[in-house]
């Protein structure tokens, strides 16, 4: 009989592993941008050869069609620079709050895949359309006067705006809105995790932020990290469940409970009863 776990770990070390994650994560963005500039310049047309072959290459015209919208622009430029942290954050607090039992490897997956992720800003500098003006694409903040994340050289300067590959605006996109649809009760909350990857995409593609091609894979990273994360909190591979008997067999046989513990130690229990 399966164990499972339906209380979430306690808020203060969330809270810690939360700032401590995404400090590094920022931190490591901007580190990994001190290379220079030229591999991504040189990414970006490759990016866009290969879209054009594919016919995948509608981020101009996204772009172009967003412009002759000011209001629309402006709007889009304001839910880029902050949707991504809000609606990711208070889904973290809901899941934490009312989903407990699922909180532990959703939480998971999301820290991996991020962590992936700047392996790909790293192996794989990637300068954004915004950048591409030879191509025809026009940055809305800058047109418009706009409010926006990369409104002011001071806000520009404190992030790697290179990193577009993987697109993580689109993965923490996916990931709110897989946890909405699954796990959300009103049908409302399920419609608005439905359109809210979408409509990200439509964002991050029509503000020249990122090219189709970040999207997919940003998504793509997201989808085989919950699937990674699900099945070792809810199927432990045999190596991982020897690994962990021996472990718990040793810490009982220091703390003089080897004898309570020793007729289970070997037993093949299930991931999720024993992750942090």
């Amino acid at each position: 009989m399966r164990h499972r776990v339906l209380t979430a770990p306690p808020v203060w070390r969330e809270l810690l592993l939360v700032v401590l994650f995404y400090t590094g994560y920022t931190l490591t963005r901007i580190v990994l941008v001190q290379d220079g500039t030229g591999p991504a310049f040189a990414h970006a047309e490759e990016i866009l050869r290969l879209e054009r072959r594919l016919g995948l290459d509608v981020e101009l015209h996204l772009n172009h069609t967003l412009l002759a919208v000011p209001w629309l622009a402006r709007t889009a430029n304001i839910f880029y620079a902050t949707m991504h942290f809000i609606v990711t954050l208070g889904v973290v607090v809901w899941l934490y709050r009312y989903r407990p039992q699922h909180y532990r490897w959703l939480r998971t997956s999301i820290m991996v895949a991020t962590g992936v992720a700047l392996i790909g800003f790293w192996l794989y500098p990637l300068a954004p359309p915004r950048f591409l003006h030879s191509e025809g694409f026009v940055d809305p903040v800058t047109a418009l006067h706009s409010l926006g994340l990369y409104a002011s050289d001071a806000s520009g300067s404190l992030t790697n705006q290179y990193a577009a590959m993987p697109s993580m605006h689109a993965g923490w996109a996916l990931w709110c809105g897989f946890i909405l649809v699954r796990l959300a009760s009103r049908p409302w909350a399920k419609i608005l995790g439905a359109l809210y990857p979408a409509t990200t995409v439509f964002v991050i593609l029509s503000t020249a932020n990122h090219y189709v091609l970040d999207a997919v894979a940003g998504m793509a990273l997201i989808g085989g990290a919950l699937w990674v994360s699900w099945l070792l909190y809810t199927r432990c591979p045999v190596p991982l469940l020897v690994a962990r008997a021996r472990i718990t067999h040793k810490l009982a046989q220091r703390t003089g409970r080897g004898a309570s513990r020793g007729s289970g130690a070997g037993r093949a229990a299930p991931c999720r009863a024993s992750r942090p």
